[in-house]
């Protein structure tokens, strides 16, 4: 592995589930350690609201960003720790609030940092936030007709062939039925959000986070980071960093900008840390969020990749004896 290119990848919203975490605060004293810092910092108890999910308090927003940035670090400590010598990453990404975990890996932002970033983004996008999202089998420049007929926005571009769009709940009914009434045999997804992000309807939202930025210490980061918003990698200024940041609120995540930057510079080594989806009860029955959409990215561009997941306390024992293998 000494000649890969490595990227670690961190998922977003909806990737969050009752009783992440848990099988790492059994297994790895390190994790536990990452969720008592994470509950100092934040001053609730992480662990609690992501094991046992009172009152659904792990898919409100404002609770939502906290708990998987605590979740994405507590794999990749764990990882660390059982690997003894991890690969090192060349770069990092993270979908969404996921980037805040790779500014983190790359050394721009403190775990602490990065923790108060994401509460109050949270909290401002919970509060100011308003409207719903969905994923339609298309490319973004059509999305975007449809979009624009139903007074939506292009909220993400996930592939090539799957963009979300965001509105009001209304807006996005009928821009489904419509869609739904030309596509029969395809049909759109909504997302489990509160509210239409990475859309105008987060610009309030951005404004009031624009104070927590300017006070937020950023640093050079010592690896690459691609940004959301430019669907390309940061410039090593914190200025630009805190500017990408500000955007990406009320801009499409450019996701599959990111992964065609990452692939064209060669990248050809996949690592993905935290979350899950699936329909499963437990943590060993989740399925990377972000494989899928790496995979096919790089099949469509006839890329051969590896790739690995890192999402719970199997697939980190997995990982992290198949990359010293």
């Amino acid at each position: 592995m000494s000649d890969a290119k490595v990227i670690y990848v961190f998922p977003g919203q909806g990737s969050q589930y009752k009783g992440m975490g848990s099988d790492l605060c059994e297994r790895f004293d390190v994790a536990k350690e990452v969720y008592k810092e994470s509950s100092d910092i934040l001053g609730y108890d992480v662990a609690r609201l992501s094991f046992a999910n009172p009152n659904n308090q792990i898919n409100l927003t404002r609770y939502t960003q906290p708990v998987l940035l605590t979740h994405h670090m507590a794999c990749l400590r764990a990882y660390q720790e059982l690997a003894g010598s991890p690969v090192s990453a060349y770069a990092a990404a993270g979908h969404s609030l996921g980037e805040y975990s790779a500014l983190v890996v790359a050394g721009a932002l403190s775990f602490e940092a990065a923790l108060g970033l994401v509460k109050t983004r949270g909290e401002l996008m919970g509060d100011y936030g308003e409207g719903e999202m969905a994923a339609l089998p298309i490319d973004p420049v059509t999305a975007k007709k449809w979009s624009d007929r139903y007074f939506c926005a292009v909220a993400g571009i996930n592939l090539p062939t799957q963009t979300v769009v965001a509105g009001a709940a209304e807006d996005l009914d009928r821009l489904e039925a419509g869609f739904i009434q030309d596509n029969p045999r395809r049909r759109p997804v909504r997302l489990k959000t509160e509210g239409a992000f990475h859309t105008y309807f987060m610009v309030e939202a951005a404004r009031r986070f624009r104070a927590a930025l300017d006070s937020a210490q950023i640093d050079i980061p010592k690896i690459k980071i691609l940004s959301n918003y430019a669907g390309d990698y940061h410039l090593p200024d914190p200025g630009m960093i805190k500017a990408h940041l500000f955007f990406q609120l009320f801009h499409p995540v450019n996701w599959v900008g990111c992964l065609n930057c990452a692939l064209a510079d060669g990248v050809d080594t996949f690592l993905e840390f935290g979350g899950g989806i699936g329909k499963g009860v437990t943590p060993a029955e989740m399925r990377p969020n972000l494989e899928s959409m790496i995979k096919k990215t790089a099949r469509a561009r006839q890329h051969e990749i590896r790739y690995f997941a890192a999402i719970n306390a199997d697939s980190i024992a997995d990982t992290a004896y198949n990359l010293s293998a």
